[in-house]
């Protein structure tokens, strides 16, 4: 992992990530619990998701996560195009959350990811 993987990033409905608050932990969205894991995605990476899996939705919000909050349930594995994505192994503990920040979707259905800091 390199130093510019100190973060990944789920896109998330605000609503399910309230449920996340209010239990003190997130199992992650109905595709995560189907795949067996949680999926993010690496600054990088994350226009394309945003553009692939979330075009079109409103009351999104984008988790920060500190991947060394993670250990080694925190796996890089290939998809289908062979690019690396961070797939997390059981439950994120809030705790390894550094920020929660609304998202906005422009008039073309695009969701707005800001810029990353």
């Amino acid at each position: 992992m390199s130093p510019a993987d100190a973060h990944v990033y789920k896109i998330c409905p605000a609503a399910l990530w309230r449920e996340a608050e209010s239990s003190g932990v997130f199992k992650g969205a109905p595709v995560d619990l189907a795949d067996g894991y949680i999926h993010f995605s690496t600054a990088a990476q994350l226009a394309e998701t945003a553009r692939k899996h979330f075009s079109g939705q409103r009351d999104l919000v984008l988790v920060t996560v500190a991947t060394a909050a993670l250990g080694q349930a925190l796996r890089f594995e290939p998809s289908r195009g062979g690019d690396l994505f961070p797939h997390l192994y059981g439950p994120l503990p809030l705790s390894a959350v550094t920020a929660v920040a609304p998202l906005e979707t422009g008039p073309d259905g695009g969701v707005r990811i800001p810029a990353l800091g």
